[in-house]
């Protein structure tokens, strides 16, 4: 039987990177998916479950105190004349950046004295991330006989406390046992805790201070915003190089580590609130900007980098056989979104100095639109992946199958994105403006590429149906505009690649019942021969897509149907806990309560949990 990838829906997890826990709805890991304690790219733990007098507890409640401490609540049920459920357990979850620890409290109210056999029956394990997100799993024998091991190689470590306990190894099998009286009216607590330590991974805990939530006094409104910070703080990391530079990862569990354009899109949403994560994730990024030319990594001079990972990312089964290096630059959207968010930050407020240590990493940026985003002179930014292993479709709409003409069909790349055109085109506007505001030549030069971009895309991109004009999604490999109608003409919005009226018609189409749900925009038009409300890029919602696309309204001034959309993904995060997922299904919101949610979508995800800014914003809650 194929494997398949695990779904996450109903999980509950504890996050704080680069460690992460996920468990079932009622707190047990039960080795089953995703379900695990992972420290960096690797399930270390697969299974804790727990028992009482050889039974499991009964679950009644799960209360999540933030994204790093979750707390399950059952009932111990014993022979009593007494029909009330007098003693209950809470089991304390909780992550920090150096590993996992659990608080076990049962309370009593009986009059006598109970015993109880206490038992936590857990596995470790060995399994990279990728196999975890195949459905695959590792066989390795740890052959455990102590409390410290290595999970993968000398550079890890795995270090097992649990005061008070009996512990039995074996295998790969811990089995903590605790024998206990509980007095009349009386509660033990019964704690165990594992330290996790990866010396080679490239990702680390950063050396800075909190994400601050802003103050929000509408009661819905402050219920997703301070969710929304609590998760973004549990995805704060750095590199191990640059500990001191703090930025995003994109999300768990999937995606915990460096990605460039979900750390600039989820930083640039957040702008309004602070910039100090601003200027460091450009630091971090920018340290490990492309100086040379590799096919193999797609790395080019000036170019931001696309994922690092402490491997070679495979991913075999149930794909094409896409295999990433560790350093893997496959991403033409990136670069653009650096730039644009320095210019944004440096209005915004980001120190002079900080500013200026990075313009030789813009200036090569702005170098890398023209000389290297542009492969074939045509003067529009593509991509195409020429080394057989990487990612067929370089946008943030990834997926091999994402790029679809109206028909359903799938475009043949290379592809120029329209959305991409349109970030090159206010980079180049941005980049002018802070080389002619910190006395370096060439502001000139760029406002006149980017004009001159502005009137191609305009004779390039622009299709027209029933309803009228809009912009094609893309131009194919015959420079062909791709008629698909997408969210994807929502991010040219406040970019300034649009005059008046096209702003009009792109807010008139995005906000037809074809493409908004009540919730959000779905990523493409119900009327697309390719549409399903869950297929990944061709029906679905994202959250983060909405989110900017009312940021782009509002700098355009259309506040009223940015305060709709905000509106409609309010809701949405209301049916989601206030934790606003990566994806969820395209289904109306007139046929649906709650949202129908993506399985696979990663909960919390940085720029999904960034756009309860804009929605604040549109909201009147900033």
């Amino acid at each position: 039987m194929a494997h398949l990838q695990p779904f996450l829906h109903n999980l509950t997890g504890v996050f704080s990177a680069p460690v992460q826990a996920w468990a079932d709805p009622q707190g047990q890991i039960r080795g089953v998916g995703a379900q695990g304690i992972h420290c960096g790219d690797d399930r270390v733990i697969s299974d804790a479950v727990l028992t009482v007098n050889g039974v499991e507890p009964e679950w009644v409640s799960t209360q999540v105190r933030s994204a790093s401490q979750v707390d399950y609540l059952y009932f111990v049920r014993i022979q009593s004349p007494v029909a009330d459920p007098l003693m209950y357990l809470t089991r304390t979850r909780t992550a920090d950046a150096n590993g996992i620890s659990e608080s076990i409290r049962i309370e009593s109210a009986y009059s006598f004295l109970v015993h109880l056999d206490v038992q936590c029956a857990l596995t470790a394990d060995s399994t990279p991330m990728e196999k975890v997100k195949s459905g695959a799993a590792n066989t390795v024998d740890l052959g455990l006989t102590g409390p410290t091991w290595n999970w993968r190689g000398p550079a890890t470590s795995a270090q097992l406390d649990a005061p008070g306990a009996g512990a039995d190894y074996n295998g790969n099998r811990i089995q903590l046992t605790w024998m206990v009286d509980v007095e009349p009216g009386g509660a033990v607590v019964l704690p165990w805790r594992l330290d996790l330590s990866d010396a080679a991974a490239p990702m680390v805990a950063p050396h800075s201070a909190p994400l601050a939530a802003p103050v929000v006094t509408e009661q819905r409104l402050r219920q997703l915003v301070d969710r929304s910070m609590s998760d973004l703080n549990g995805l704060r990391m750095a590199t191990a190089d640059r500990p001191q530079d703090t930025f995003l990862a994109a999300g768990a569990p999937w995606f915990f580590t460096m990605f460039g354009r979900d750390s600039l899109i989820a930083a640039r949403l957040l702008l309004p609130v602070d910039t100090a994560l601003a200027g460091s994730t450009l630091r971090a990024l920018a340290s490990r900007q492309g100086d040379s030319s590799d096919p193999a990594t797609a790395e080019q001079p000036g170019k931001i980098l696309h994922e690092v990972r402490r491997g070679t990312l495979s991913f075999t089964e149930g794909t094409s056989g896409i295999a990433l290096p560790p350093v893997y630059f496959g991403t033409i959207d990136a670069t653009p979104l650096w730039i644009c968010l320095l210019h944004d930050a440096w209005r915004a407020g980001l120190p002079a100095v900080e500013v200026e240590g990075l313009l030789d990493h813009l200036e090569a940026a702005l170098v890398w639109l023209r000389d290297h985003g542009d492969s074939d002179g045509d003067g529009f930014l593509e991509y195409l992946d020429t080394s057989g292993h990487g990612l067929a479709n370089q946008g943030w709409k990834d997926s091999g199958d994402s790029i679809r003409w109206h028909d359903g069909t799938l475009a043949d790349g290379p592809i120029a994105l329209a959305e991409v055109q349109a970030y090159a085109y206010e980079a180049a506007q941005g980049g002018a403006a802070l080389l002619e505001a910190f006395g370096r030549p060439g502001a000139d030069n760029w406002r006149g590429y980017a004009e001159k971009l502005e009137v191609r895309f305009r004779e390039a991109f622009w299709c027209t149906d029933a309803q009228g004009p809009y912009p094609a999604i893309a131009l194919d490999a015959s420079k062909r505009a791709v008629d698909g109608v997408t969210s994807n003409m929502g991010h040219l919005l406040g970019t300034g690649i649009l005059n008046e009226a096209e702003k009009e018609a792109v807010v008139r189409r995005l906000m037809d019942p074809t493409m908004f749900s009540g919730y959000g925009i779905r990523t493409v038009s119900t009327t697309n021969g390719g549409y399903w409300p869950t297929r990944y890029h061709a029906g679905s919602v994202w959250s983060h897509d909405t989110g900017m696309i009312i940021s782009g309204m509002l700098k355009d001034g259309f506040v009223d149907s940015a305060a709709m959309l905000a509106g409609g993904l309010l809701r949405a995060a209301e049916g989601f806990d206030w934790r606003l997922p990566e994806l969820f299904s395209g289904h109306s919101a007139d046929e649906m309560w709650p949202p129908v949610p993506y399985p696979a979508s990663c909960r919390p995800q940085a720029w999904a949990a960034a756009s309860s800014i804009p929605i604040a914003q549109a909201l009147g809650g900033l």
